[in-house]
């Protein structure tokens, strides 16, 4: 079986992964990692439950798992300061965040793709490009509440990748209670604070929550 997410391809057969088309150098240790990461997704996978699988029985150095995430980055192109593929979940382990789908079978198209902020019970719909947050009246998400900055934090939308950024807000921008201090990839059901609002980031495709679409 072949699995494609973005311009890779992992062969569970031959046990390779190819990124455009070329054979990536991914160590079997890594492959290992990429597999339980993608067997597990959406969800996190905790540092220690990946020292118990990769390294049952034996000590290894806490430096080890972390030197196997870059290695594994590295060849798949994913950066960890904007990381598309593995997400690092600060203080507990790592996560899948890719749409990996079997070889031949079609991605949604970008086009059907609709983010939106949900915020109590309002639905906010995110549109390709820049979309600002904060309590000035012709933003994009407009917040009318005093712990929120007039230009507080950005989002922005390209094709199937949306990022989170601080505008240098009096109070903060959070994600999944960590500060946001550099431009954070977004995926579906993520929990954003701007001062003291709440929201819940959603991403639809084909009218449909990828988060329930991975979960199938």
């Amino acid at each position: 079986m072949r699995l494609s997410f973005g311009d890779c391809v992992m062969d569970l057969g031959t046990r390779e992964v190819f990124r455009s088309g070329s054979l990536a150098a991914v160590s079997p240790k890594a492959f290992q990692l990429l597999e339980i990461l993608i067997d597990r997704r959406p969800n996190a996978v905790s540092k220690h439950d990946l020292h118990r699988l990769l390294w049952p029985e034996t000590f290894v150095s806490d430096a080890n798992l972390p030197n196997l995430v870059r290695e594994l980055r590295n060849a798949l192109g994913d950066d960890a300061r904007e990381s598309h593929l593995i997400r690092t979940v600060p203080k507990f382990g790592y996560a899948f965040a890719g749409d990996a789908v079997p070889e031949g079978v079609s991605q949604p198209a970008e086009s059907e793709r609709v983010y939106k902020l949900i915020w109590k019970d309002r639905e906010i719909a995110l549109a390709e490009g820049e979309n600002i947050l904060g309590r000035e009246r012709d933003v994009t998400a407009w917040i009318d509440v005093h712990s929120v900055s007039r230009h507080h934090a950005r989002i922005r939308v390209r094709g199937e990748v949306a990022t989170l950024e601080d505008l240098g807000s009096k109070n903060g921008t959070f994600l999944m209670g960590d500060p946001v201090s550099a431009p954070r990839p977004l995926r579906d059901g993520d929990r954003i604070r701007i001062g003291s609002v709440e929201m819940t980031f959603r991403c639809y495709v084909g009218g449909v929550s990828t988060e329930s679409a991975q979960s199938r």
